[in-house]
């Protein structure tokens, strides 16, 4: 009897549907950090861009981690994909939308990083490199669709431009609820 009851109960209940961190990252849209490296060298600016898993240039970036700020998460970010140490800025310099098709918008919260010095980056085939402001712009615009490529080539100008203290509080594209440079990634405008 007991035996029965019990069964009859268990059949009832629905069972637990355990979702992939992917996934559910995918149906919330997902939050990134990027941290855009660089440093003066001769009086020169440069800027540390690291390869994708795909062989393109891109800036160290990842997904914003539970319990960390977006400039923690966004150092984290340097220095495991590019072996990066240094001073990391609290605040994002920009904020750009990256649209895909078919998935949920990408908000990436992109940091300013002055770098102090490098170690080899903890994870491999990375090849952190560093380019001038006119060569990083040309090693984004690699493979990538070209408003893609636009878009990531005005976060460096914005970049540029907060570093040598041009407009350093006001973005040259300003989101007028959360004042901060707003860019779109590889969708329409």
């Amino acid at each position: 009897m007991l035996q029965a009851l019990a069964g009859s109960r268990f059949q009832s209940t629905p069972r637990a549907r355990f979702v992939r961190l992917h996934r559910l990252r995918r149906l919330k849209g997902s939050e990134q950090v990027a941290a855009v490296c660089y440093r003066v060298r001769n009086r020169e600016l440069e800027f540390l861009l690291v390869r994708t898993r795909g062989g393109r240039w891109i800036f160290p970036k990842g997904s914003a981690e539970p319990g960390l700020t977006h400039a923690q998460a966004a150092a984290l970010e340097a220095f495991e994909e590019g072996g990066v140490h240094g001073r990391m800025h609290e605040s994002p310099f920009a904020r750009y939308i990256r649209r895909n098709s078919g998935d949920p918008n990408v908000t990436v919260h992109a940091h300013l990083c002055e770098v102090t010095w490098l170690d080899a980056p903890p994870e491999p085939d990375r090849e952190p490199t560093w380019f001038s402001l006119k060569k990083a712009k040309r090693a984004l615009s690699q493979g990538r669709r070209d408003d893609f490529a636009d878009d990531l080539k005005r976060v460096l100008d914005c970049a540029a431009d907060r570093i040598r203290g041009v407009n350093p509080q006001k973005p040259s594209f300003i989101d007028a609820k959360q004042n901060v440079l707003s860019i779109t990634l590889g969708g329409k405008r």
